[in-house]
């Protein structure tokens, strides 16, 4: 029997979308095809580049069309790559919102004509994925048909980031996992760790992964005299990161806006305790001192003060930690979440080759 074919509109190199991919290939039987823009948006010229490019994308989408024929396109981002996939012409189209909104800068200029765009989007889609339940609230604020939303995080591989932690029970060991930008405030959880440093509480600090920030963190470190005792890893690849997870006893995350953090499940799953920003997309996931920890955005005193709660409450953290990879095994499992949805293609292209 010939594979069916999937057109995915995205940035194929993130790993949010190697797991997408992957997991349709791999219970669904897909072949994929992927398409993404070229030009970056790391500055102002290359962003006014990309909106040039964004421009005659559908034209370079629709050739794809013709040569490789989908039985479906998908699409991350409701006001970019989603809004090509409804107007490529494909049937049926799956859109996925990637934060708590895709309204974002929520002061951005652009703002009314994305919720053009979104709106569209949302109509002509015949599935709409939000991965955690979060998303859902601007959905229903833009008025979205709530029956064409499928509410599943795509969830994490469980033999790969598995619960064998290793971490030394005798000092803080923390690890951040979120791209070095700015909106994820490495430097806020920089400066709590100096507080620490100057309580003389011992600590490791990993920060993995790149970014803009890069360099901006790292003389920070050493302005604040913790060098010594930060680890920046740079780019690892995503295989080396359990191991990582499991040599870390806290796992931190003070992101500005959260839709569904993968992330956060990984440190659930590897049994590394979770102290995060105090934002919804968090909410949803952890309860303040219940199963990790709650810490309003840019408070590095309330960081230092928590980290240290929960350093000194042993028994808390186990109990804790024991629970997330309950509720993990549970509730984002890669294999079983991504059966679903991979079926769920099935069935609406099947039903749209019947009509």
């Amino acid at each position: 029997m010939k594979k069916k074919k999937i057109l995915f509109l995205g940035e194929s190199y993130r790993a949010d979308a190697i797991t997408w991919i992957n997991g349709l290939k791999e219970f669904g039987d897909f072949e994929i095809i992927t398409w993404e823009l070229k030009t970056p948006s790391d500055c102002f010229k290359k962003r006014i580049l990309r909106i040039f490019e964004f421009e005659f994308a559908i034209f370079k989408i629709k050739k794809l069309i013709l040569l490789h024929k989908p039985d479906m396109v998908i699409a991350e981002r409701t006001t970019s790559y989603g809004f090509l996939a409804a107007l490529s012409g494909v049937k049926p189209v799956a859109i996925a919102q990637q934060g708590r909104t895709d309204l974002w800068p929520e002061k951005s200029i652009s703002l009314p004509l994305k919720k053009i765009i979104q709106h569209y989007a949302f109509k002509k889609a015949d599935l709409i994925h939000a991965w955690g339940p979060v998303m859902t609230i601007s959905m229903l604020e833009a008025k979205v048909d709530m029956s064409k939303v499928l509410v599943l995080p795509k969830g994490i591989d469980l033999l790969q980031f598995g619960n064998q932690n290793t971490a030394n029970p005798e000092k803080i060991c923390a690890i951040v996992t979120r791209s070095l930008l700015p909106e994820y405030r490495h430097d806020s959880i920089l400066k709590a760790f100096a507080i620490l440093n100057q309580k003389g509480i011992d600590f490791v600090l990993t920060i993995v992964g790149d970014g803009t920030q890069l360099e901006k963190l790292k003389n920070l470190a050493k302005n604040l005299g913790i060098e010594n005792k930060v680890n920046f890893t740079g780019r690892i690849l995503n295989t080396a990161l359990p191991k990582l997870l499991q040599e870390s006893n806290i796992y931190i995350s003070m992101p500005i806006t959260e839709g569904v953090s993968a992330s956060l499940f990984e440190a659930m799953a590897t049994n590394c305790y979770p102290i995060v920003s105090d934002i919804k997309g968090n909410q949803s996931w952890i309860v303040h001192r219940k199963n990790g920890q709650l810490v309003p955005v840019d408070d590095s005193k309330k960081l230092a003060e928590e980290l240290i709660w929960a350093f000194e409450n042993r028994d808390h953290r186990a109990q804790a930690i024991s629970n997330n990879r309950k509720f993990v095994v549970k509730n984002a499992d890669y294999t079983t979440n991504m059966k679903i949805i991979a079926q769920k293609y099935h069935e609406l292209i099947n039903l749209n080759h019947s009509n």
